[in-house]
């Protein structure tokens, strides 16, 4: 029985690629495909020479081959792009038009080229829009706030990003604490970013997407900007960056109200903040002020999570470490609902200082499930605000 090559050419241009998690045949990564009698090699084409998971690729292409009837001995190998399709991948990923293809320049009423020197509209550099914002997109935008450091914002951000990706969400983080970066470790992070020409794909950890400072600069080097770099820099890493289209993208937000919550209050109008405090009062009035400042860049405050709540001993005692009524308090006073207690627990530190978080390492613990019913909780509040192009004013 000869083998029908047309057949093994559709089978692995439906296979989905795990790092830009979209079909081969789509971004351009089939190659060559032949067939001798029940043999059959196929290429697959990379973007890049150190692609990232390679072998799961391979595995994926070499299952979907052998189920084509006659194959019975299957081999996959690889080659790297040429610039030319490499160049059609980066303009598809960025959602440009493509000469002889199907995909098109978003719809977001501006002309696009491919200048890229200078600044157009806020938002989004010349010809580059933030595609978050266009109206048809999906991604709801949570941003994780706190008044001030050392609540534990970061981990509640890495541990919900965790709890939503295990509900089958696609998930991603920007880490915009530009000064304090620490998410790429707490997520367990162990790759650098891909990059295609001018392209950065965000690396995955844990079924998140992570992009951050700290991909950029050594860890024990400040990050010494003054506000319009900070500005520069956190738009690039909306435009400039492959995210795809996650249903959450989760945003690490500095402590307090500075350059950073005001440029992301200027980019990302859809955003819906979250407040993460402590129980004790001195936190609360801290946090209030960040909610506030929130409210006036007129982004939604949909909840507050209250960190550290309590502390199990081994005799089962609960100890209030720091006080209590801290998180429903606030809520209170925001007149939003107390979302979430997270206990504390050395496994939730440990896990951050591993790069291991406790949402995917103890996926049946206290912890793993607090934030389970966060995720839960988050995902029946809705998006704060729903864009319709019909809706719109002309």
């Amino acid at each position: 029985m000869s083998i029908d090559e047309s057949q093994v050419t559709a089978a692995v241009a439906a296979v989905i690629d795990p790092e830009l998690r979209r079909p081969l045949g789509e971004l351009g990564m089939v190659g060559s495909v032949h067939t001798r009698r029940k043999r059959v090699a196929v290429e697959v084409a990379l973007p890049v020479a150190h692609y990232p998971q390679v072998d799961l690729l391979e595995a994926r292409v070499h299952q979907a081959v052998s189920a084509v009837a006659g194959a019975d001995e299957v081999t996959v190998g690889t080659v790297v792009m040429e610039e030319e399709p490499r160049a059609r991948l980066r303009m598809l990923l960025r959602g440009e038009a493509v000469e002889g293809g199907t995909q098109h320049a978003p719809d977001d009423g501006h002309h696009h080229d491919h200048d890229h020197g200078g600044r157009g509209q806020l938002g989004h550099e010349e010809g580059r829009p933030n595609r978050f914002m266009l109206p048809r997109s999906k991604t709801r935008i949570l941003g994780i706030s706190s008044g001030k450091g050392g609540v534990g914002k970061s981990s509640v951000t890495v541990n919900l990003a965790v709890a939503l990706a295990g509900r089958g969400f696609d998930v991603g983080i920007l880490d915009a604490d530009v000064y304090g970066f620490s998410v790429p470790k707490m997520l367990g992070v162990t790759n650098d970013p891909l990059i295609i020409g001018d392209l950065v794909v965000p690396p995955t950890a844990n079924g998140v997407r992570c992009l951050s400072m700290g991909y950029f600069v050594p860890d024990d080097t400040p990050v010494i900007w003054r506000g319009p770099m900070l500005h520069k820099a956190l738009e690039q890493f909306l435009v400039d960056a492959y995210w795809g289209e996650p249903d959450y993208l989760l945003i690490d937000m500095p402590p307090g109200t500075g350059d950073v919550t005001l440029s992301l209050g200027q980019y990302l109008t859809k955003t819906e903040v979250y407040v993460v405090t402590t129980p004790q009062q001195a936190a609360e009035r801290v946090a209030q002020r960040s909610a506030y400042a929130a409210r006036k860049l007129k982004l939604a405050v949909r909840g507050v999570i209250e960190n550290m709540s309590w502390f199990t001993g081994d005799d089962g005692t609960r100890y209030e470490l720091f006080g209590a009524g801290g998180g429903a308090q606030l809520a209170g006073e925001l007149g939003v609902p107390l979302l979430a207690q997270v206990p504390l627990v050395p496994a939730l530190r440990q896990g951050g200082d591993d790069g291991i978080p406790t949402a995917s390492a103890e996926p049946h613990g206290e912890v793993a499930a607090i934030f389970d019913r966060l995720a839960a909780s988050i995902v029946d509040l809705g998006p704060a605000r729903v864009y319709r192009k019909e809706l719109s004013l002309s």
